[in-house]
């Protein structure tokens, strides 16, 4: 699967200690202001992978002076994060959606959650017109630490040898970020940041909140009922 569209050289004469993989697909308007955000944490050692999906705008031309690399595949949200971790150079990995934000010293949290723990997440605080995001920010905050299964929106991030040893994610169409949590939990326990990494909750401003919540679980409960998720990314599609 060699399907580098642009590469731009680290800086960095030592070899990064995190990598942080952005999978992208038409995310242009936003994606410049995400990516110039990340260099403002002060932390060092930091290398930026952005993996684009098969973008229609200009989301590889913005990435490609702000990221060190500057990868194009296949869409599909784990396949763009598998390749995204194949060219990864660090001992950890971050995966980060293009409309989530760290807090500011997450690079030190990560690190230091990583010397007991293979893998863990932050808590997340959704952005959005909704007033009931603070309640689903909760909802998923609670959830999460309850069952050790995180969503790709709250920033999971693992050792990379953890990672290529359950396999990396399942390359399905849905519920990606639910199977990997699961198979890293048996390799041991996720650390559960309390800092909250911030993410747009556009979805529930364009769906509806509880519309959404009631989908989400739904398509959750058929998950773990055994239904694809082939199926449940054609219910999820269709339902948007």
């Amino acid at each position: 699967m060699n399907s580098v569209e642009s590469f731009v050289e680290n800086s960095a004469e030592k070899t990064p200690h995190l990598s942080i993989v952005i999978p992208v697909l038409n995310e242009a308007a936003a994606l410049a202001h995400h990516l110039t955000a990340l260099p403002s944490l002060g932390s060092q050692g930091i290398e930026i992978i952005v993996v684009d999906g098969g973008s229609s705008d200009d989301s590889v031309r913005i990435a490609t002076p702000l990221a060190d690399r500057v990868l194009s595949g296949p869409s599909g949200r784990a396949r763009q994060m598998n390749l995204g971790a194949q060219h990864a150079s660090a001992p950890a990995l971050l995966f980060l959606h293009a409309d989530t934000y760290l807090p500011e010293n997450a690079v030190e949290q990560i690190t230091q959650a990583l010397d007991h723990h293979a893998w863990g997440h932050f808590a997340i605080k959704l952005s959005g017109r909704s007033r009931w995001l603070p309640v689903v920010s909760w909802m998923m905050n609670r959830r999460s630490r309850l069952t050790g299964i995180a969503t790709g929106d709250q920033g999971i991030f693992v050792r990379a040898s953890a990672f290529r040893a359950v396999g990396g994610f399942p390359e399905q169409p849905l519920m990606e970020d639910i199977e990997l949590c699961k198979r890293l939990k048996r390799v041991s326990r996720p650390a559960c940041l309390t800092a909250k990494v911030i993410s747009s909750g556009r979805r529930w401003d364009q769906c509806g909140a509880w519309q959404t919540i009631r989908l989400m679980w739904r398509l959750r409960y058929r998950y773990w009922r055994g239904v694809s998720a082939t199926q449940l990314a054609k219910e999820y599609r269709d339902a948007r």
